[in-house]
């Protein structure tokens, strides 16, 4: 193919040459201020040699077209292996769903999902007009002000306002949308994100908070991540606004005083009370049995108590709380609380449930898992591939891939006419376990050859013994 640009530059050395970018057939040309890990994959059109082909085109693809790159503070997810080094793995994002899905489901959370464009009064009613600012919001030709979803409390709390009736409490849901926020990145925050959302309704006992707890903990231990890498501190909306009404505080002027606490671990101000009740971390009532219930489970050492944690004191009427890591490095991982009120307040006060969950987004999961080396290999391959040596026997040989498929196994084979030489060296590249092979006996009959790939140990058999041999080895 025609180079799709070419642009004239002055590289090392002095001279002006145009290179190019090649991959499959495809050339790219750009400046050569690009900084390559390796000057070999410069390419000159006369010889037209990509060393590292794979990330020259990554490299290249990223460069081509400024007006093709993803938005700012969006991700493309590329299967593994990776073809750049910060690039975003779909294989380690469905790591994350697996466990969020499993260990919802070992709680019994059911799973519901919403529309990802939501009227903008939704947020308005719940966040107030300030957070117009953080969202991707417009009227759309319905003349109607919409808004992509920022989080999905709002939905749920609708969804559950409007058919409560039909479900049995309490009401145990679970949710993986993807989030949109207009706000400024930074690491660990992103304009979009998946996020696990975990609620529950209709239970107003302190029990339904140690259990929304606990399955935070169980998300993170299953994902590798122990009480020595993170911890889920503990607060009470309840345990400030007792310690404010102490003060004699003027409750005009609460949610002032909670906007100061909630700034306190990052400005430090000097307000001695304030720092004595902190310090002293004496668990309320309600605090000390969450505290006394995961103790039971075995999960005392995941939690403390943080009077630091203040959030979202429009809306949580009681225990709130935020996982981090242990050593600081990053932004809280989840953070969850009650919110007794705003059923209520979405459904104008025609349903009235007490209600708790938290949200655990994937970006910053996502970043620990990967600095604690918790993610684990993506690359384990297919269980087989069946290499199509004798086209005369391509016909059988779709039979035995459509037959290895049916029983579960992760098969690959040649599209098209291909020498058995490439086929077999692609089976390796895959990672593939087994490799199959249906060949003609010398008397006619067709036989199932099976090469267990990393032992070169062979069995030759009819197509029982190739379904039964080829058993991945997980």
């Amino acid at each position: 193919m025609k180079a799709v640009s070419s642009v004239t530059t002055s590289p090392i050395g002095g001279r002006s040459a145009t290179y190019y970018y090649r991959y499959y057939g495809v050339r790219f040309a750009h400046d050569d201020v690009i900084k390559w890990p390796e000057q070999s994959e410069v390419v000159k059109p006369k010889t037209g040699v990509v060393v590292n082909r794979r990330l020259a085109v990554g490299e290249a693809l990223r460069f081509h077209s400024p007006n093709m790159e993803c938005l700012p503070g969006f991700r493309e997810f590329y299967p593994e292996p990776l073809p750049l080094k910060d690039a975003w793995s779909c294989d380690a994002r469905n790591h994350l769903f697996d466990a969020w899905r499993h260990t919802a489901r070992c709680y019994g959370f059911r799973e519901y999902d919403g529309p990802p464009l939501e009227p903008l009064e939704l947020y308005t009613a719940k966040s107030g007009a300030e957070i117009v600012g953080q969202l991707f919001n417009f009227v759309d030709k319905g003349d109607r002000a919409v808004s992509m979803r920022p989080e999905m409390t709002p939905t749920v709390a609708r969804m559950i306002a409007a058919a409560e009736r039909a479900y049995k409490k309490p009401i145990k849901w679970f949710s993986m949308p993807q989030l949109f926020r207009y706000e400024k990145q930074q690491r660990g925050r992103l304009r979009e994100h998946f996020q696990l959302n975990c609620d529950i309704f209709g239970e107003a006992d302190v029990a339904a908070d140690a259990e929304i707890i606990a399955l935070l903990i169980d998300v993170l231990r299953r994902l590798g991540l122990d009480s020595q890498d993170v911890v889920v501190r503990l607060s009470s909306r309840q345990a400030w606004q007792r310690f404010y009404e102490s003060r004699q505080g003027d409750p005009a002027r609460a949610y002032e005083f909670y906007q100061v606490i909630d700034k306190i671990e990052r400005e430090k101000p000097n307000v001695a009370d304030v720092r004595s009740f902190i310090e002293a971390g004496v668990p309320t009532p309600e605090l000390q049995a969450v505290l006394d219930n995961l103790s039971a489970r075995g999960l005392r050492d995941y939690v403390d108590v943080d009077y630091n944690v203040i959030r979202g004191l429009a809306y949580y009427t009681g225990v709130v709380f935020e996982a981090f890591d242990r050593k600081g490095e990053f932004r809280a991982i989840a953070g969850g609380g009650r919110y007794d009120q705003l059923v209520k307040l979405l459904s104008h006060g025609k349903v009235d449930l007490p209600a708790l969950g938290f949200g655990m987004g994937d970006v910053v999961l996502l970043e620990l898992l990967k600095a604690r080396g918790k993610l684990p290999s993506f690359n384990d391959g297919l269980d087989c591939v069946v290499i199509v040596e004798d086209e005369t026997l391509r016909a059988e040989s779709l039979h035995l891939v459509q037959q290895l498929r049916q029983i579960g196994r992760l098969v690959e084979y040649s599209l098209t006419p291909t020498k058995s030489d490439k086929q077999l060296k692609r089976a390796l590249e895959l990672g593939a376990r087994y490799g199959h092979w249906v060949q003609r006996a010398a008397s006619g009959k067709i036989v199932y050859r099976t090469r267990h790939m990393a032992s070169r140990c062979e069995l030759t058999g009819d197509l029982q013994s190739a379904l039964t041999t080829s058993d991945p080895l997980r």
